[in-house]
C-alpha cells in the first residue's frame, strides 16, 4: 500500500505524458527496458481498448521511425489496473515483434500461445475465446501490486465513443477487444484523507489513519 497525491489528469498531452511514464516502469521492470519506446497516441479507436502498429508509423523530427501505442479515448474510464494491463498488453506485441516472433494470425485477431506465454511472465492473466485465442486480458494480485506500489492513479477523462464488438485492426497485430457491458469495477480500493486530501490504494478493506494529519481516511 503506497501514498499518493492524486493526480488530476484532466488533459490529453498530460494524459499521454502519464501513459509515458506507466510505459517506462513497465519497460523497465518487465522487459530490461529492452523494448524502442513507440509514439503513444490517445484516438478513437472503435471496438477497441488500445493497438500496436506493425509498422513503423512514426517519424521523428531527427528521422527514426517508431511503431505506434494507441489507447482508445472512449476507454480511459476504467480502473486504472485496466489501463495498465491494456499498455502492458500491447507491449507484449511489441516485445514480440522486435524479437520476431509471429504471436497473431486472422489479420492480428486471433493470439496464439505465444502470446500467451509472454503475456503471462508478466504478471499478466490470458483467458480463451475462440474468435480470439488467447487475448482476453485482465491484470494479476501481482500487477496489481506494483501499481499500488508505485502509486499510479486513474485517468480522469475519457472520450464518449462507445465500443461494441470484437474486430480486427487494419495495420495492427493486435486490437485489444472490448465489449458492450458496464466498466468494470476496481480490482483496489481507494481511500482519501478528509484534511491534506492524500489517497492510497488497497487489494482489501483496511482501516487506516493519515500520519500527516491523524485522520481516519475514507474509501471513495
Amino acid at each position: 500500500m503506497e501514498g499518493t497525491k492524486m493526480k488530476q489528469t484532466i488533459k490529453t498531452s498530460r494524459t499521454a505524458g502519464y501513459l509515458e511514464k506507466l510505459f517506462r516502469t513497465l519497460n523497465e521492470r518487465y522487459f530490461d527496458n529492452s523494448i524502442e519506446e513507440p509514439i503513444i497516441t490517445i484516438q478513437s479507436t472503435p471496438r477497441a481498448y488500445g493497438h500496436i502498429t506493425v509498422a513503423k508509423a512514426w517519424r521523428k523530427g531527427n528521422g527514426d521511425l517508431r511503431h505506434e501505442l494507441n489507447i482508445a479515448a472512449g476507454t480511459l474510464d476504467r480502473p486504472i489496473e485496466e489501463i495498465v494491463a491494456t499498455v502492458l498488453h500491447e507491449m507484449v506485441h511489441l516485445a514480440n515483434l522486435q524479437a520476431g516472433v509471429r504471436d497473431c494470425s486472422r489479420s492480428g485477431t486471433y493470439h496464439n500461445k505465444r502470446f500467451k506465454t509472454t503475456a503471462e511472465a508478466c504478471d499478466l492473466r490470458i483467458e480463451y475465446d475462440p474468435r480470439i485465442g488467447w487475448s482476453v486480458t485482465s491484470p494479476t494480485e501481482a500487477l496489481i501490486d506494483f501499481i499500488i506500489s508505485n502509486g499510479w492513479e486513474d485517468i480522469r477523462m475519457s472520450r464518449e465513443d462507445g465500443c461494441i464488438s470484437r474486430t480486427p485492426g487494419r495495420g495492427s497485430p493486435d486490437r485489444t477487444p472490448t465489449t458492450p457491458t458496464t466498466p468494470k469495477k476496481s480490482s483496489t480500493r481507494k481511500y482519501i484523507c478528509p484534511g491534506c486530501k492524500m489517497s492510497v490504494r488497497a487489494t482489501r478493506e483496511v482501516n487506516i489513519i493519515c500520519g500527516d494529519c491523524g485522520l481516519k481516511m475514507v474509501r471513495v
